[in-house]
């Protein structure tokens, strides 16, 4: 099978950051913390989750460049020592034996500035920051691009719901996609894989759309607009982070909508790279709000597009109409 050593250290690394993040929002995020705004639990996940999964991709592929969100310069400085020695600590109970240096050289290694040739990885340590601090919805994200193109998606969603009607079960769910082999879901508690698909809704009257929690990642008065032009009745699945791809990815929504709020923003590629193979592995379709697809050949960001849509296919055409007629395009 092609990909299987990748896919199965992908898993890995994005399993072993899930317990990480699980680790430090139990020990470190509380009610005060969320009232104060403090990022510093949230910078602790970050950090630490991508010094795990780039010490897992960098010992099965030391060759592998890696675009990740972060790079350790704060945690070098004297005033970063705090945060330094919590990374550190929560990054040892996971990989035994890597000191600080060790975690230091691993987040810094996700520099690379991508592009259209050759392979890479990219991750998104902790997607949906805020969803994290109010123990709401994140994604830890990893995907392989290959000559622009990404080819694995691995998303984890450790407060996901494993059963979306029963949302009082099992929480943390994983969803893996390969290139021509389709798209499954597995909790993150146990190794049974089941295969997912996006829904069948083709009247856009009945599909349900789900946006950003925060309106600052996606318009949500332009979304509004969207769905009363399409006739829609069903109120928007509003959530944070990539898992709104794993929501597609399994019928939880037929729509994703992230419309544009300033026009120079650029989105970047980490933000999408595994969401966009989830999707489309589950028979979903994926591009920017004037229907192009999206280009991850461009180094770190979407240079060439505007937004994202992603919907269950059937959808698709309609959905672009819609949004082109709101926006101007």
């Amino acid at each position: 099978m092609a990909y299987e050593r990748e896919r199965a250290t992908a898993i890995q690394a994005v399993l072993r950051a899930c317990r990480l993040c699980r680790t430090v929002a139990d020990a470190l995020v509380s009610e005060e913390t969320l009232a104060k705004k403090d990022k510093s639990p949230v910078t602790v996940a970050d950090f630490g989750s991508q010094a795990v999964i780039i010490h897992d991709l960098l010992a099965a592929f030391p060759s592998d460049p890696i675009v990740g969100e972060e790079d350790a310069g704060d945690l070098r400085m004297p005033e970063g020592d705090a945060i330094k020695n919590k990374v550190v600590e929560q990054v040892a109970a996971i990989v035994p034996g890597l000191n600080e240096n060790s975690v230091l050289e691993a987040i810094d290694q996700g520099t690379y500035t991508g592009g259209a040739a050759g392979r890479f990885w990219t991750l998104d340590p902790i997607d949906g920051t805020k969803g994290f601090l109010r123990g709401d919805q994140y994604a830890v994200a990893l995907a392989l691009i290959e000559d622009g193109v990404p080819v694995l998606g691995v998303l984890g969603c450790p407060n996901l719901p494993v059963d979306p009607s029963y949302p009082q079960g099992g929480l943390g769910c994983l969803f893996i996609a390969v290139k021509d082999q389709g798209a499954v879901m597995q909790p993150i508690e146990h190794e049974t894989e089941k295969p997912i698909a996006v829904t069948d809704v083709a009247d856009p009257a009945q599909a349900a759309f789900c946006e950003s929690v925060e309106s600052g990642h996606s318009s949500h008065n332009h979304s509004a607009q969207v769905a009363e032009r399409l006739g829609v009745k069903v109120a928007p699945y509003r959530i944070d982070s990539q898992a709104k791809y794993a929501a597609v990815s399994r019928g939880n929504a037929s729509v994703y909508l992230r419309l544009p709020t300033r026009a120079d923003y650029q989105e970047k590629i980490w933000d999408h790279a595994a969401g966009w193979r989830v999707v489309q592995e589950a028979g979903g379709l994926v591009t920017d709000v004037t229907g192009k697809p999206l280009d991850f050949s461009l180094g770190r960001t979407l240079k060439n597009n505007k937004g994202v849509v992603a919907t269950n296919g059937k959808l698709h055409d309609q959905v672009i109409s819609a949004v082109r007629a709101v926006l101007g395009y």
